[in-house]
């Protein structure tokens, strides 16, 4: 389908990745129980912006460099593959007890609250490189046109990713408190991503 292999294995993760509570999930969680739904919403709309940004950038970028240079690609490959499993260690390391919101926002008007979540997705590094190590890998080696495969790969990231975070501002009172103090739900989640990055991280280094 457009190019890309393994689209529902793909699917499953992006899936896993966006309900796993994180720096974007926490900062929308703060801004709905702050402000409201409108302030919610703006949030998700910036957060998937900055989203946008990182899709271009590595699927052009990505798709320019498999195909000019075969090195480069095994490079970018064995580079992402270890950046995987780092993610996946990590998560299975990581034992917080519980996820706070940030702390209460004062009012502000539309273009601020949508360029705060714009800027906090864009300029988070951990995003431009887990895009970078993890769309390659659901690409078809033998795909005439790469880059539509990594748009496609994206947009649909960032669908399910969109999804999830407007759930979450529609619902920020109830699911905020229960990621605030319940841990076995995030718990589970997070080990399960885990085993998933480092599963799908010695794959892609051992994939030709």
């Amino acid at each position: 389908m457009f190019g890309t292999q393994h689209y529902s294995l793909f699917l499953l993760s992006a899936i896993l990745l966006n309900i796993t509570p994180g720096q974007d999930t926490l900062y929308i969680v703060g801004r709905s129980i702050a402000q409201g739904r409108r302030a919610g919403l703006l949030s998700v709309f910036g957060i998937s912006s900055g989203a946008v940004v990182h899709t271009l950038a590595a699927a052009l970028g990505l798709s320019a460099i498999f195909a000019t240079s075969a090195s480069a690609f095994t490079v970018v490959k064995l580079v992402g593959a270890a950046y995987l499993v780092y993610l996946g260690i990590r998560m299975w390391l990581d034992r917080s007890a519980s996820f706070h919101s940030p702390a209460e926002f004062t009012q502000a008007r539309s273009w601020s609250i949508y360029r705060a979540g714009l800027l906090t997705n864009l300029f988070n590094p951990k995003v431009a490189l887990f895009y970078l190590a993890f769309l390659p890998q659901f690409v078809d080696p033998l795909a005439h046109c790469k880059l539509v495969a990594f748009l496609f790969l994206g947009a649909s990231f960032l669908a399910t990713g969109t999804i999830w975070c407007v759930f979450l501002a529609l619902a920020a009172s109830t699911i905020g408190s229960r990621l605030r103090t319940s841990t076995s739900a995030s718990t589970i989640i997070r080990r399960a991503t885990g085993t998933l990055f480092v599963g799908l991280g010695v794959r892609l280094a051992v994939t030709k």
